[in-house]
């Protein structure tokens, strides 16, 4: 897989086949359509090629800030490496793009990916006031040499769309099995162990602070059963995200991951932090004894869950 950030360091001799969206967090729905697109572009020798952007569109376009990315670009990247896609363009989205006609984008894209085909869904559109929608894009094709290809949206099994804000919703929740659901994996969230207060120590469970891409969403406070990545090497977890309510804790909330099987220095270390269930709320004890009987709980709970998740 080749990852550029401009549309403009394309130039494909070969033909591709191309997708455009946001598609963050690489989910069940883009994993069904991505698929789809590179067997298609493998029967037909043609290159197999996602058009994304970063920052996404609705920071540009309707200001959206704060953590909401569930994938960071390379991530994006790597999973839509993983099905077979050849080549992602992650394109940077501006204020130029935003303005951009849609016959001028179309324009470069046949220019640059020497497009054959383009698979867009019944709502696509592109170009400035969405002007280039479906049928737009058609006519297009008919007069520039490729087709069009339009796609159906997956469902889940509640009828509803499978979507990104979908799972942004259920993580904000807490609910991180339904965000599983959707993504079909769980939730990852990635990060380098800076050091602490060392409060974990001094009560016998050290826990690795791990610091996050400030624009990566992150699950709702609470305490969850997690599995952690190290080396290639799983480790279960239990993963407190809040403020220590506990100690008069405060600010943003902390991501901290006590390793249950693991010895060792983390400070500098880079961990993957897999979301599989959400145990309790993060809540305030009486003193640092009932809150080591509540560890000690939770870790026999998420020992429990853990084991039910890999059988």
């Amino acid at each position: 897989m080749r990852h550029i950030r401009r549309l403009e360091d394309a130039h494909l001799d070969r033909q591709s086949i191309v997708t455009i969206g946001a598609f963050d967090g690489v989910h069940r729905g883009h994993r069904h359509l991505v698929a789809q697109l590179v067997e298609s572009a493998r029967n037909c020798n043609c290159v197999p090629v996602v058009l994304t952007f970063f920052p996404h569109p609705d920071e540009v376009i309707a200001g959206r800030t704060g953590r909401f990315y569930l994938t960071s670009p390379d991530e994006k990247a790597e999973l839509l490496g993983e099905i077979g896609v050849e080549l992602v363009v992650t394109h940077p989205f501006d204020e130029g793009v935003r303005h951009m006609r849609a016959a001028d984008f179309v324009g470069g894209l046949t220019r640059y990916l020497n497009m054959r085909e383009l698979w867009v869904g019944r709502d696509f559109a592109l170009g400035y006031g969405r002007e280039g929608d479906v049928g737009f894009l058609r006519d297009c094709g008919a007069a520039m040499g490729f087709k069009v290809r339009v796609v159906d949206l997956m469902m889940a099994e509640n009828g509803e769309i499978v979507s990104s804000e979908r799972i942004r919703r259920a993580l904000r929740a807490g609910d991180v099995e339904l965000a599983a659901r959707y993504l079909g994996r769980p939730y990852r969230v990635q990060g380098v162990v800076v050091k602490g207060d060392g409060r974990g120590r001094t009560l016998g469970f050290p826990t690795a602070n791990i610091e996050t891409w400030e624009l990566r969403l992150i699950p709702a406070t609470g305490v969850y059963a997690c599995n952690v990545w190290l080396d290639g090497r799983r480790y279960p977890a239990v993963t407190n995200i809040g403020v220590r309510p506990t100690f008069d804790g405060g600010g943003e909330p902390a991501l901290e991951a006590h390793l249950l099987d693991f010895d060792g220095d983390l400070y500098g270390r880079e961990l993957a932090v897999d979301f599989i269930a959400r145990l309790r709320d993060e809540r305030r004890f009486g003193g640092p004894d009932e809150l080591i009987a509540q560890i000690n709980a939770d870790i026999t709970y998420a020992r429990r869950v853990l084991a039910g998740a890999l059988g």
